[in-house]
């Protein structure tokens, strides 16, 4: 698909060769136009308006008139800025600087005095105002309606308008398509060497990824460019307005928030620290970094830049010339001034001296025209599109045509273009520039839509030199035999975030650490309840806090006391009313790792019911068990919410897997009915921390005195095994005679009226379905059979009926709170079909997906989700 051609520059040329002065929009079209000349002149040839109305080299008007603002006047410099801002912008619209006192929504005080002193200032806007051609000059203007009023204003009346476009067609070359912006980059600096640099331009986005990425791509390959990076991407600029920031961040800064300036410092840390506060972390190396935030309120600008300079052995001489300039060097560093000083460096841009040398790095939504043989255009994304101005000062209809047109011109500029584009990144789709929908006269979603290349990493085949070249590696992958319950759950929900967990560090969190320290107590008190008296418990409490300190805030602290203080009094007053055995029946086990509580108090931890760390190979499970209260019981201590039982066995399903997978209680059963197969066991979930909210509330108090008395019950969640198939386990005598004691009352009525033999015969005749939906059990074969069962034998009573739905419901209750054999016996199944599957993913065979079998990961439950590309990739 094609559009208007533009005119290439020594067509141009040749067509105002012959005039006196040509205007022309865009400072590097007037430089194309200029190094045409073939004879010498008297005077410009190629100009802009606001070169040859200035009579020198453009300057950012906008940041002159507000380093005048802030110096003449103690206007805020945000309402400054933004009155800099409306004021040169109406201008530049309306031809005439007071215009924008007609827009009443727009004026106030300081809109006013910005007025007064900008009009006065020597800025290229008032010598556009004041300047006119002479009319005895032969003027070419091209592109005149690429000129904005005020840069109109300087035409003779009598000009010859030069068209950009021609009557012929561009037809534009396809868009090259890569996986991603590092490949995009790779193929620009594989094509770019130093000897051709010169020849060679990038246009990008300079908001994108791709600006630091080209930049360190072409840097790290000994390439010259410019046009890039600019005051505040200096890498020591960057560092120092970060420490300024982080200087006021506040107790509550964490290590992870300032790596990049650690970073930059020679400062490594290991990533477990990321959530550490920085305030409460004792480190050596962060020393220097911790004094600086502490002293920042007493040091000026300067003080502060001197011992940055000192700290780093760089000296940063432009960033004190410009503290000079705004005239804030002996301005003391509080908060409200560097934040100030962050707003200035983020609206303007501070010139910096450039080497014009290698390749030109041009902004997208800057440039209008580039003078180099081949062009790389990068992106091509909607962040190419223009957001126009919406102020009733500019004309949107002119404005959107100024900016299709230069968007025109730039995708024409060089004798060779290459579009280098993506079709999707972070799992979204790319969306093109909003201007390809009027240029081009087709429907298209993605660049992949329109004429284009796909370009994929490939790995080289014999007699195949395309693609990117693969050494092979020989390494062979030790198969994995046993997986713990929480790896299983991640990889059900995500295999690839399983795999990045493997590779990747986490940082340490104040809820391990909390969680650690109260499985530890709670060990410790098993072994020692004789000890732990109110005093030692304070002790505990001050010890927890102190471990915590780095990862809590100190206005925290108070809360976080009595969470602690509540978690250890409900641990204490659950083992007072349920001593575990003394766990003869168990083989001694090495100790699964230290006790931080047995160490401080000196007393020994080394029975074989807490702590104990299982690796059942025949099973290929693994795990660790916080108490073995007695053969039948194990119980697990959480510092989470409570679920209930019917919530546990929901998250333990297996085909499909629930959203929240986990299979904690469903495994160690499974791996302690390989120890005592026949008997009844039950899971215990242990909520510490469930009575926290009724005891702030004063609902119940531990101690029992003057308000009610804590519920253990409520901290407490128990699944059950019955070692037998559910459908055995629902005609079982012991079910039916829980039924008749215990069920609903018309449930009760109509079964003590029947013999078990009569609720037995049910099932020899009809299969019980599994489901948990009772109204799916009601309506189903065995419902009907039960209920025409009990009709015969006790009546066809209304009541009959309804205690029949009673007991089915009572079934999917049970269904639904507990797991039987069958359920474990899939579980098994379950695991061998996954370290299977696992294993032919690590040695290579297959990919980790990043859906899990039950489809779209659960993402609140996935711990590397920027690793996660969504698809094939």
């Amino acid at each position: 698909m094609s559009f208007p051609r533009a005119k290439p520059v020594d067509d141009l040329h040749e067509e105002v060769a012959g005039y006196d002065l040509v205007v022309v929009p865009d400072a590097p079209l007037a430089g194309a136009l200029n190094r045409r000349i073939d004879r010498p002149r008297l005077g410009s040839f190629a100009i802009t308006p606001r070169r040859i109305a200035a009579g020198r080299r453009e300057e950012a008007e906008d940041r002159i008139a507000f380093l005048e603002l802030v110096r003449r006047t103690d206007l805020d410099w945000k309402r400054g800025a933004h009155a800099v801002g409306n004021i040169l912008q109406c201008w530049e619209h309306q031809g005439r600087p007071e215009a924008i006192l007609e827009y009443d929504a727009y004026v106030d005080a300081a809109t006013r005095q910005a007025v007064e002193y900008v009009t006065d200032l020597d800025t290229t806007s008032r010598r556009l105002t004041e300047y006119r051609i002479d009319d005895d000059q032969d003027v070419a203007v091209v592109g005149v309606d690429q000129l904005t009023r005020l840069e109109r204003s300087i035409l003779p009346d009598d000009y010859d308008a030069v068209d950009v476009f021609d009557d012929r067609e561009f037809d534009h070359p396809p868009f090259h398509v890569f996986d991603s912006s590092t490949a995009i980059v790779d193929t620009v600096v594989d094509a770019v060497t130093e000897e051709n640099a010169d020849d060679v331009a990038v246009v990008l986005d300079q908001g994108s990824e791709f600006s630091a990425l080209i930049e360190s791509a072409l840097e790290a390959d000994g390439v010259p460019f410019y046009g890039g990076p600019g005051f505040v991407d200096h890498p020591d600029h960057r560092t120092f307005v970060q420490l300024l920031r982080a200087a006021h961040g506040g107790t509550d800064t964490r290590v992870g928030e300032i790596r990049p300036l650690l970073a930059r410092l020679d400062v490594s840390l290991d990533v477990e620290h990321d959530e550490k506060r920085l305030s409460e972390f004792d480190d050596r190396e962060l020393d220097w970094v911790v004094d600086f935030c502490d002293r920042i309120e007493d040091r000026t600008f300067a003080e502060a830049l001197d011992g940055f300079e000192n700290r780093t052995d760089r000296r940063l001489e432009a960033f004190r010339d410009e503290l000079e300039t705004l005239g804030i060097a002996d301005t003391r560093a509080t908060e409200r001034a560097v934040d100030q000083f962050v707003f200035y460096l983020r609206s303007y841009e501070v010139p910096v001296d450039r080497d014009n040398e290698g390749v030109l790095l041009a902004d997208a939504k800057s440039a209008a025209y580039v003078d180099r043989p081949v062009v790389f255009h990068l992106g091509l994304d909607e962040e190419w599109t223009h957001s126009a101005p919406r102020r009733p000062w500019v004309d949107q209809d002119a404005q959107y045509t100024r900016n299709i047109r230069q968007f025109q011109l730039l995708l024409q500029s060089g004798a060779t273009q290459y579009y280098l584009v993506q079709d999707a990144t972070g799992g979204s789709t790319v969306t093109p520039c909003l201007y390809f929908e009027e240029l081009l006269d087709e429907e298209f979603e993605r660049f992949s839509d329109l004429d284009s290349e796909t370009h994929t990493r490939r790995v080289d085949r014999p007699g195949d030199d395309s693609g990117f070249a693969t050494e092979p590696v020989d390494a062979a992958t030790s198969d994995v035999s046993t997986i713990s319950q929480s790896s299983l759950g991640t990889y059900v929900n995500s295999p690839r975030d399983h795999f990045f967990g493997r590779l990747v560090d986490g940082p340490d969190t104040d809820y391990f650490t909390e969680g650690n320290l109260f499985h530890d107590f709670a060990e410790f008190y098993i072994h020692h309840p004789d000890f732990v008296d109110q005093d030692v418990i304070d002790d505990v409490v001050d010890y927890v806090l102190e471990e915590t300190r780095p990862f809590v805030r100190s206005v925290d602290e108070t809360t976080r006391r009595t969470k602690y203080r509540v978690g250890l009094e409900t641990i204490v007053a659950f083992f007072e009313e349920n001593t575990p055995v003394d766990g003869e029946f168990l083989t001694t086990t090495s100790d699964w790792g230290s006790n931080v509580f047995a160490e401080r108090f000196d007393r020994p931890v080394d029975s074989p019911i807490t702590e104990r760390w299982f690796e059942n190979d025949d099973l290929g499970l693994k795990g660790k068990i916080d108490l073995i209260h007695s053969r039948s019981q194990l119980v697990d201590h959480k510092s989470g919410r409570r679920k209930s039982a019917s919530q546990v066995v929901t998250n333990s399903a297996l085909d499909p897997p629930g959203d929240s997978p986990n299979f904690q209680a469903l495994l160690y059963l499974t791996h302690w009915r390989s120890q005592y197969p026949d008997r009844q066991l039950e899971f215990t979930f242990f909520h510490f921390l469930e009575t926290l909210d009724d005891v702030v509330t004063g609902t119940v108090d531990l101690a029992g005195d003057d308000v009610g008395e804590i519920d253990l019950d409520d901290t407490l969640t128990t699944v059950s095994y019955h070692p037998m198939p559910f459908d055995e386990y629902a005609r079982s005598k012991a079910f039916f005679d829980e039924l008749v004691e215990e069920g609903s009352n018309k449930c009760r009525k109509t079964l003590s009226q029947v013999a078990y033999e009569d609720y037995a015969t049910v099932f020899d005749g009809t299969a019980l379905p599994d489901t948990t939906d009772s109204d799916e059990l009601i309506d189903s074969p065995f419902g009907e059979t039960l209920t025409a069962r009990m009709k015969d034998c006790v009546g066809d009573y209304k009541y009959v009926e309804t205690g029949c739905k009673q007991a089915m419901r009572q079934l999917t209750r049970v269904r639904g709170r507990a797991f039987f054999e069958d359920d474990l016996d899939a579980f098994e199944t379950f695991v061998d079909e996954r370290l299977e599957e696992l294993n032919r993913r690590r040695a290579g065979e297959e990919r980790f997906p990043v859906a899990g079998l039950g489809g779209e990961p659960n993402y609140r439950y996935v711990d590397n989700r920027d690793l996660l590309l969504e698809g094939d990739r």
